[in-house]
């Protein structure tokens, strides 16, 4: 297995999460900044992160097949629709050899797109050189998830975006190759995320629903039914901590819901169905039966924390 320490690693999209992944790289598995590379339509950006020691070099869209050849790891920090772009784009750049993984908020459509992409660098590989050879160097793509984020966007916030102890996500396609899983696998919990779950790109898509999608629906929802700009005035920090994440990244946010709208949508008449459950609870004269749900969902939330 190769050495985190001898790849270059190569970043396409150094706003908030490939920017707190590029720092996380630095200072937490021992990528030098030479080795560190970056993709970036902002050259603003690009420049900050090489005055700063961040990384060696800086690319600019024109520029990703230039840094793509040179790199063993790829980090994909687009959202779900540029990914699938960019991967059709510059699918004859990755370097053979090539370990990608992405950060998108959705899986589904990102492992479809991975298993015809090896497949297609596989195919390609096969009418050059020999199967044999093919199977020593070729790319591996394994979708993932990192569990972590800010409610401001951009690199200019990245240090805002805290990996210690947060969950990660992985979602394998049948393709890949053990040896680059246990690599991953190794720079996640370096960068500091204390749990790697392995699921379908299908359960995460039903299970992020709930988690981020769903929760984000409802702190859009709880602002957007109140225009009181002072509000704030009387928030003891239940209002800070359920509208945090109502100061989304708009055009991001839109496309997670759409790209996962069934999931989504099942979530939101789950919760509807709860929320109408303690609005008849609250309107009727039984306290004992709300105090009972109440506790019943206190009791489940302590639950929760221990697994």
């Amino acid at each position: 297995m190769r050495n985190i320490e001898d790849c270059t690693i190569g970043i396409t999209g150094l706003g908030l999460m490939g920017g707190a992944i590029a720092k996380a790289l630095r200072t937490q598995c021992g990528v030098t900044q030479e080795r560190l590379l970056a993709c970036d339509k902002d050259s603003e950006t690009l420049n900050a992160a090489f005055k700063t020691e961040l990384i060696g070099r800086g690319y600019d869209t024109g520029g990703a097949g230039e840094m793509l050849a040179l790199c063993d790891i790829v980090f994909l920090c687009l959202n779900p629709s540029s990914i699938l772009r960019f991967l059709d784009q510059w699918k004859d750049s990755f370097k053979n050899g090539c370990l990608i993984t992405d950060i998108a908020g959705t899986k589904e459509s990102i492992a479809a797109a991975a298993e015809k992409f090896c497949a297609y660098r596989k195919n390609a590989a096969s009418s050059s050189v020999s199967a044999s050879t093919f199977m020593d160097g070729g790319i591996d793509f394994i979708p993932g998830h990192p569990m972590a984020g800010a409610e401001k966007g951009g690199f200019k916030n990245s240090d805002l975006c805290n990996f210690n102890l947060k969950n990660y996500i992985l979602t394998p396609i049948s393709c890949n190759k053990p040896e680059n899983m246990e690599l991953l696998q190794k720079l996640i919990r370096k960068m500091g995320f204390s749990r790697v779950t392995e699921v379908t790109p299908q359960e995460h898509d039903r299970k992020i629903a709930f988690t981020s999608q769903l929760c984000h629906v409802i702190a859009a929802a709880l602002i957007d039914c109140e225009n009181d700009m002072e509000i704030t005035r009387f928030g003891g920090g239940s209002f800070e901590d359920l509208t945090r994440i109502a100061m989304l990244n708009a055009p991001m946010w839109t496309e997670l819901f759409t790209e996962n709208r069934a999931a989504l949508l099942a979530r939101i008449d789950q919760f509807e169905k709860s929320l109408d459950d303690l609005k008849t609870l609250i309107s009727g004269d039984n306290t004992e039966a709300l105090e009972k749900r109440l506790t019943l969902v206190r009791d489940r939330r302590t639950a929760m924390s221990n697994k």
